[in-house]
């Protein structure tokens, strides 16, 4: 009898639950992080797909995408996922946005269309403080010195690792490819100056100017064959101005200029002296004349015309 209760029993669970094929997968992420549990399927047209939390449902979607539920709307009432549930509606799969250690636990999708299938995926959430999971890394380097913003975690070939700099998106690495500054206005400010390493995902920075201070953000991907997890790092770095350091481009450009202007000018004198020594040397020698006969000078006045007019043998009279 005994055998014969204990039998039943498991058929009715297997009747009740109406999954075939249930595999079970271990999760573990940490507090504040994003995780998605895949369906496995490409594209949900032919499927009712139905996820659920410790035999209660959360999530529901169908091949018609206007049948889509989430957590309150499928349960009147339920608070845990209010704003953290999130159903792809090419796939069905289901992301938890910051997850929290309430959201520990049996996560079980039935795949139904002529039979049912699915999953089990048991999330264990490992707390952090509240300080430790907002926490930004700070950094300070002097102009013109360089900078790594190292996230300080073991990276996998299958992670996606993805910077930004103040929520715009500045490089990639997908496997072993990577990207670097695709729009414009990244190219203009970090030309040339970032670097990625393929092995810790660490950005470096090159030629700092305080143009690169500010906000920078890693989202790393962390991807299984039925999971994946999004965790994100928060980095500041300030790049100090520092008397004597090294000069910003446009001073670079002023002092070119005038270094060219001083050469200019030094060899423009350098050419005025040439050429006035050059016409020194060629100028025509000056014709000598007799010293004892030196040139008359034509303001002299002859003594015959200051005279008086007259017989040149009646001298005029002396003069007492």
């Amino acid at each position: 009898m005994n055998l014969l209760f204990y039998s039943l029993s498991v058929v009715f669970i297997l009747l009740h639950n109406g999954v075939s094929g249930v595999g079970s997968d271990e999760v573990s992420v940490m507090e504040g992080d994003s995780v998605t549990l895949y369906t496995g399927v490409q594209t949900i047209k032919q499927y009712d797909i139905k996820w659920y939390f410790k035999d209660t449902r959360i999530a529901q979607i169908n091949g018609d995408l206007n049948k889509f539920c989430t957590d309150v709307q499928c349960n009147e009432g339920t608070e845990r996922f209010r704003d953290r549930l999130k159903l792809d509606h090419q796939t069905g799969s289901l992301t938890i946005t910051n997850i929290t250690n309430t959201h520990s636990g049996l996560y079980e999708v039935k795949i139904i269309t002529s039979r049912v299938s699915g999953n089990i995926f048991n999330v264990s959430v490992h707390g952090v403080s509240a300080a430790e999971r907002d926490e930004v890394k700070r950094k300070s380097v002097k102009e013109g010195e360089s900078v790594t913003i190292d996230p300080g975690v073991i990276k996998k070939p299958s992670d996606v690792m993805m910077w930004y700099f103040n929520e715009a998106r500045i490089a990639e690495i997908t496997g072993d490819q990577s990207q670097i500054c695709t729009d414009d206005q990244c190219k203009e400010r970090f030309r040339d100056r970032l670097k990625l390493n393929h092995q810790t995902g660490s950005l470096i920075i090159t030629h700092t100017t305080n143009t690169h201070s500010g906000e920078y953000k890693l989202q790393m991907i962390i991807i299984n064959s039925t999971f994946s997890i999004t965790r994100v790092k928060r980095f500041s770095v300030s790049v100090i101005d520092v008397p004597g350091s090294a000069l910003s481009p446009g001073a670079v450009a002023g002092i070119v200029v005038g270094v060219i202007l001083l050469v200019s000018a030094v060899v423009g004198a350098a050419g005025a002296v040439i050429y006035y020594r050059h016409h020194e040397n060629n100028a025509p020698p000056v014709q000598q004349d007799d010293a004892d006969d030196p040139p008359a000078d034509p303001n002299a006045i002859h003594m015959e015309n200051m005279a008086h007019p007259g017989d040149a043998d009646n001298p005029p009279a002396e003069t007492l």
